[in-house]
């Protein structure tokens, strides 16, 4: 079996599995189509990004595969898989982990992947050391835009970070947040009022836009709150509104199928973290000092004497030195 990168002789081959790849970045597949068509192959070339394609081939079976990373992150994300008629093959484990070393190359601390849980890419995410840390689901809320609602968002601004991140520390388990990625930029749009409990981010690309929610349990009206902000985007442009709801904000699905929002599969988010060798330095050197001396115990038995009863045999400590440090006192 040989694992190589992609280039330009893989072209027909790219062109051959175009219809037959199986995303494995939700928010990307969403706003920008099918990893493997022109669109998403025009914004691989965004310098601000990591992309890298390879090439497994193994008795005869081809698979592509493909990993990114955006510039900054301290995350990767398993792009895509193909052909999704061949991802039970034996060689795809092999091929993930050429993936996963080019993405520690990069510097990525641990790789992401969003696989709907009853595809056969998850049980060979599961053979190459990826695990479940969440679930998601993707809910179209296009059809809430002509619902009316009262304004109740704002657009977010470099000052509203601290109480988001704080919001975060609310919302996220603590379990999570070494692969949940803090909020360093606002890019979306925060509920008014004070204390900050509503801030949906905001991800467009041409063929759609995807809001990820770090809403409170404690918010009022949630339903009418979320029909404002859906009716506040700008420059829509007629492109479908996703919103991603992960495990750890369940409770907003009640309300988004109450509002006529349509459900998509439910999806595991994995991940695999990276291991680094830690270089061993010499051994350090313990150091006793000078004042303190170590005496060792003994322990002997007395006797048992005649007619004494068996509760009156004991053991006697005696601890050389002890007289030394009566002395001392």
């Amino acid at each position: 079996m040989s694992v190589r990168p992609f280039d330009l002789r893989d072209l027909p081959l790219l062109y051959h599995y175009r219809d037959e790849a199986v995303s494995l970045d939700m928010l990307r597949l969403l706003t920008r189509g099918n990893p493997l068509g022109a669109l998403s192959l025009v914004a691989a070339m965004d310098p601000r990004r990591h992309v890298y394609s390879a090439v497994s081939t193994d008795g005869g079976v081809t698979l592509l595969g493909g990993i990114t990373q955006t510039g900054g992150e301290a995350f990767a994300k398993l792009l895509y898989l193909a052909p999704a008629s061949r991802l039970n093959s034996p060689a795809l484990p092999t091929l993930v982990e050429h993936l996963i070393t080019e993405a520690g190359a990069w510097g990525a601390l641990h790789v992401l992947a969003e696989v709907d849980e009853t595809s056969e890419v998850f049980p060979s995410l599961r053979r190459a050391g990826f695990s479940v840390y969440a679930w998601q689901r993707l809910w179209e809320v296009s059809s809430l835009l002509r619902l009316p609602a009262a304004p109740a968002w704002v657009r977010a601004r470099p000052f509203h970070l601290p109480a988001l991140q704080s919001l975060y520390h609310q919302i996220v388990p603590p379990l999570l947040q070494a692969v949940e990625p803090l909020p360093k930029r606002v890019t979306g749009f925060v509920c008014s009022g004070e204390p900050l409990r509503g801030y949906v981010g905001v991800a467009s690309g041409q063929l759609g836009i995807v809001l990820t929610p770090l809403i409170h349990p404690e918010i009022a009206a949630v339903g009418q709150k979320l029909i404002s902000l859906i009716n506040a985007l700008p420059h829509r442009g007629g492109r479908p509104l996703y919103l991603c709801v992960r495990s750890y904000q369940a409770w907003l699905e009640p309300v988004l199928e109450d509002l006529g929002a349509l459900s998509g599969p439910r999806q595991a988010v994995m991940v695999k973290h990276m291991a680094r060798p830690v270089r061993e330095e010499g051994a350090l050197a313990v150091v006793k000092p000078s004042t303190v001396r170590v005496q060792p115990s003994h322990f002997s038995r007395i006797p048992y004497q005649c007619g004494e009863s068996e509760a009156g045999s004991h053991l006697r400590l005696e601890t050389a030195g002890a007289a030394a440090s009566d002395d001392g006192r």
